[in-house]
């Protein structure tokens, strides 16, 4: 995993360019990435991370770029208290896993989105969640109730996992320019 470059993904029938729906002009390539990631308490664990490289099609296919083909670079998760996007603000949303439950600080969201970068040193901007307790009482945790100390799993966000289909179908609506 040491040094791991960016993998493109090719849709089922081997398109490494997606063409946007709503505007012809733009299209997407679909970056994937194996690599270990550090929470801010020290959790090491192995992720599958995602990204999406937008452009206008002519700047995409100018890379020349296969499904077999890698980028050097990294992908780098991005941890925020203010909102990516100004016009959906619930759109980036860190979410505990799949309990529907929100990480927040101060019950302040966290919003978190990836993305591709040349530099292979980058490091992520992570922002550690003070709402353990109300995660572990989602995942039926009754010891929650008790113990209000947050574990560095909790604290990393272990469960968080990217649907690349809701991607796509996100990135669809970022090209309404």
């Amino acid at each position: 995993m040491k040094n791991a470059n960016v993998s493109i993904s090719a849709d089922e029938l081997g398109n490494v360019i997606r063409q946007s729906n709503t505007n012809s002009e733009y299209g997407f390539i679909r970056l994937v990435q194996e690599r270990a990631t550090f929470g801010n308490t020290g959790w090491l664990k192995k992720s599958n991370l995602s990204t999406i490289l937008h452009g206008k099609l002519e700047d995409l296919q100018s890379l020349g770029l296969n499904a077999t083909d890698t980028l050097p670079g990294k992908i780098v998760i991005k941890e925020s208290l203010v909102p990516f996007n100004k016009n959906d603000a619930d759109r980036d949303l860190k979410m505990a896993g799949d309990t529907g439950i929100i990480c927040s600080v101060d019950g302040q969201p966290i919003y978190r989105k990836t993305i591709f970068v040349g530099d292979p040193s980058a490091k992520d901007v992570l922002v550690s969640h003070d709402n353990g307790q109300d995660i572990s009482l989602a995942n039926g945790n009754v010891q929650a109730k008790v113990n209000t100390t947050v574990t560095p799993a909790e604290a990393f966000g272990i469960g968080d996992v990217e649907d690349a289909v809701e991607i796509e179908e996100e990135v669809e609506e970022s090209f309404e320019l």
